[in-house]
């Protein structure tokens, strides 16, 4: 009989990059390097960094973000992780709320990707993950 293999499950942690204007939330998203596709800056586990800081360290490397990291998660989703070879893993996503006070003009990753601030539900509309989606309008849903 052939052995069962355990599906591994991959873990990313997420950063919520937010500020609020004239009372209104905004978030921002950023391009994935290869599909283009909009997404939140998010990144592997790291030996050295407690998991609100690989959030907050992505925000900066991807987005060019400087703030206020929440420590504890704000929210997870179920999300696929396609590896370099093209396999696809599940994944589990861990979003951080991250309170942006200063955008940079150049950034490590600034010639790979775009960033844009819009409403959560523009964001919302913006990206293809279900899970996402959930995230973002229930973030939105904080403000009304």
């Amino acid at each position: 009989m052939p052995k069962e293999s355990a599906k591994k499950i991959l873990v990313q942690y997420a950063a919520l990059p937010y500020r609020i204007e004239d009372g209104h939330p905004l978030v921002l998203l950023v391009t994935s390097r290869e599909t283009r596709r909009w997404i939140l800056p998010k990144g592997q586990p790291e030996r050295k960094l407690a998991a609100h800081q690989v959030a907050e360290a992505e925000a900066y490397e991807e987005a060019g973000l400087i703030g206020t990291v929440f420590k504890t998660p704000f929210a997870q989703f179920d999300s696929i992780k396609r590896l370099k070879n093209g396999r696809e893993m599940p994944c589990v996503v861990r979003v951080y709320l991250l309170e942006v006070a200063h955008q940079l003009a150049a950034w490590p990753e600034k010639d790979e990707r775009e960033r844009r601030w819009m409403s959560p539900g523009e964001a919302a509309l913006m990206v293809g993950e279900p899970g996402l989606v959930r995230v973002l309008l229930d973030f939105g849903g904080r403000f009304d």
